[in-house]
């Protein structure tokens, strides 16, 4: 293991938040100065932004939803937006998820005529498969530039079929979108997920999720079937959400490298986020121990003294990819090989998750090779000199390879790109490194 820590942490931006009308991401840069962790600091995490933009969606549907401690990530805040008002013409940016999410919230709403846009990136990640199954449903979908992309021009009416066939290993967002709205349909809805399925975890939170709602659903095989809603109590329900899991991966990290305690709130012990994954991951690997306090809701990252840390990480992420690019600087940044599968997703996020990993990996001082599916080390050099992250617009680039600090100096180029899914990274940042 790399010595860790030597100087302080040097702040040279100022981190301003953007409003919420305004989603240009500033050519601003993030200088780190190699740095050290200080010891038991807690840190409080916003609500996980995949509960809470499938929340909205059925506050939206059933009106009957009151939800607390909602993510304060732009992605969230864009999708809230878009909910609340009643425009022809909606435009969401960045964001991935309320783009999928509001392609079938938008097929149902009888009567109404809705395109639906975002970002240059936005128009380059294919949706073809979503669309499909709902033109399969009886909804009339257009494409208005290139086929099998957005933006979309969408005819709301009342979905009556009750059976489609879906791509399982396409993004589980696809999936979710239809599941969201399936208990607002006549006959409900079945779903059969045609190959192997991807990211199984977060379908499983969907369905979690309905279910506590009042939303019968079953998950055998490969069938999805969701129940009729349209009859539901309409009693105010209460979620409280908790924290996000895929935001908590990069404290993970720091206590991986620094050898510190971390804690962190509010966490539940039997969450339903797939990227809780990351407690057996970073004790199996990295020596990183998590004890839960169920009273405060609060997790403890406690390095376990005399850790050995492996020889080599094969792993299949397949039900986590999100975490992929952390798990990756870590193991780069402690120049411990790795080999990891189950990635199919990530060439469709953001940017190309894999090259931009492949690329910036280099800088580090990591050699990789990567296909459609996996990325692997091949070798382990000194870092470069001046080192730059190239962030590609992806708020987990930038965040994931924050960690570096505490080995060497860096710059995280596009620093706000964070906006997205962790407005408040860098203060909780500040919170952690000695002054």
């Amino acid at each position: 293991m790399p010595e860790v820590g030597s100087r302080k942490f040097l702040n040279q931006t100022f981190h301003l938040h953007l409003p919420a009308s305004s989603f240009q991401l500033r050519r601003t840069m993030k200088k780190l100065e190699k740095s050290k962790l200080q010891e038991n600091k807690t840190i409080q995490i916003s609500g996980s932004k995949s509960i809470s933009n499938r929340l909205l969606i059925l506050e939206s549907l059933f009106k009957n939803i009151e939800i607390g401690n909602l993510s304060n990530s732009q992605d969230t805040q864009l999708l809230k937006k878009a909910l609340s008002e009643d425009s022809d013409i909606v435009d969401i940016h960045h964001a991935g998820t309320a783009m999928r999410f509001l392609t079938s919230y938008y097929s149902i709403q009888e009567g109404k005529t809705t395109i639906l846009t975002g970002s240059k990136r936005m128009k380059e990640r294919p949706i073809k498969n979503l669309v499909t199954a709902l033109q399969n449903l009886g909804v009339e979908i257009e494409y208005l530039e290139n086929e099998g992309f957005p933006p979309l021009k969408i005819q709301g009416r009342k979905i009556t079929e009750t059976k489609v066939d879906v791509p399982a290993d396409i993004s589980s967002q696809f999936i979710t979108s239809l599941l969201l709205i399936a208990g607002k349909l006549e006959n409900g809805l079945e779903i059969n997920l045609v190959g192997k399925v991807t990211s199984r975890s977060y379908i499983e939170m969907t369905l979690n999720i309905l279910t506590r709602f009042g939303i019968k659903s079953s998950f055998t095989g490969n069938t999805i079937k969701v129940e009729s809603f349209i009859n539901y109590n309409s009693s105010i329900m209460n979620y409280e959400v908790e924290s996000d899991w895929s935001s908590a991966s990069y404290f993970y990290s720091f206590a991986a490298l620094g050898r510190k305690t971390i804690h962190l709130k509010s966490f539940y012990k039997e969450s339903t986020q797939g990227d809780s994954a990351i407690v057996k991951i970073y004790e199996e690997f990295f020596g990183i121990k998590t004890t839960f306090t169920e009273q405060e809701h609060k997790l403890t990252l406690e390095p376990i003294e005399g850790f050995e840390f492996p020889e080599k990480i094969v792993l299949d992420m397949n039900n986590c990819p999100d975490i992929a690019q952390t798990l990756c600087v870590t193991a780069a940044a402690l120049k411990i090989p790795f080999e990891i599968s189950g990635l199919e997703t990530l060439r469709v996020k953001e940017t190309d998750r894999l090259l931009a990993l492949h690329n910036e990996l280099k800088k580090l001082g990591t050699e990789t090779e990567f296909t459609d599916l996996t990325i692997k080390s091949i070798s382990f050099n000194e870092p470069q000199e001046n080192i730059s992250i190239a962030t590609y617009q992806d708020h987990r680039m930038a965040m994931s390879f924050a960690p570096f600090c505490l080995i060497k100096e860096l710059t995280i180029e596009e620093e706000n790109v964070v906006e997205k899914s962790y407005p408040m990274f860098w203060e909780d940042l500040y919170e952690l490194l000695e002054k």
